[in-house]
């Protein structure tokens, strides 16, 4: 397949971008400083901002699926929404974050009396960018939640799927990088859960 990934250079892009080349997949690797893009097989580095929808939407023309990696508290959903849209690609992947997750009914994880301070205003854009997703009619958009603690770590190839709910066990709740990017992908190349958010964790 040939798919772009906005944000190919941070720390869930780059795991990312890895499975997507070890799987054979074309990619544009998308990122403000294309020289921080890995190099590797079937990639292309491209600079790209997210800032300008337009643009974006050019270099996201002719793709089979485009992947969101980028942080929610530094971004627009709204513009790039419209970028995906704009570009005619209909699949989307967004990496979600898990302070959307259920920790009880109805009870969302940012929402906990102990949810860490700094990190809310990146949880409650992710909850907002889920909610955006939900009201499109016209993209086939994949929204993945990592478990609480998303870290890098090691290609295991062995986790659990869920849907709204945090997924925790004994140790907690945590997923690495690179194990997310084996879900990720694995849903990309076998698409299960279409205009649905899932979560991944050990």
């Amino acid at each position: 397949m040939k798919i772009a990934l906005i944000g190919a250079s941070g720390q869930a892009g780059s795991r990312i971008l890895a499975e997507l080349s070890v799987r054979g997949h074309t990619v544009t690797a998308i990122a403000r400083d294309p020289s921080k893009v890995a190099s590797l097989p079937n990639v292309t580095a491209a600079s790209g901002d997210i800032a300008a929808p337009e643009a974006l939407a050019e270099i996201l023309k002719g793709h089979d699926a485009v992947i969101s990696s980028v942080h929610f508290s530094a971004s627009d959903p709204d513009k790039l929404i419209a970028a995906v849209k704009t570009s005619g690609v209909r699949r989307y992947y967004v990496v979600g974050g898990a302070g959307s997750l259920e920790v009880a009914p109805g009870v969302l994880l940012v929402n906990t009396p102990d949810f860490p301070a700094i990190y809310k205003s990146e949880a409650q854009g992710g909850v907002d960018y889920l909610n955006k997703l939900k009201a499109q009619n016209d993209l086939d958009w994949t929204f993945l939640s990592p478990s609480a603690a998303f870290v890098p770590g090691e290609r295991t190839g062995t986790f659990r799927l869920g849907k709204d709910e945090l997924l925790t066990n004994e140790n907690g709740s945590s997923i690495s990088f690179e194990d997310f990017a084996v879900a990720l992908v694995g849903e990309i190349e076998a698409p299960t859960h279409v205009r649905q958010r899932f979560t991944v964790g050990y």
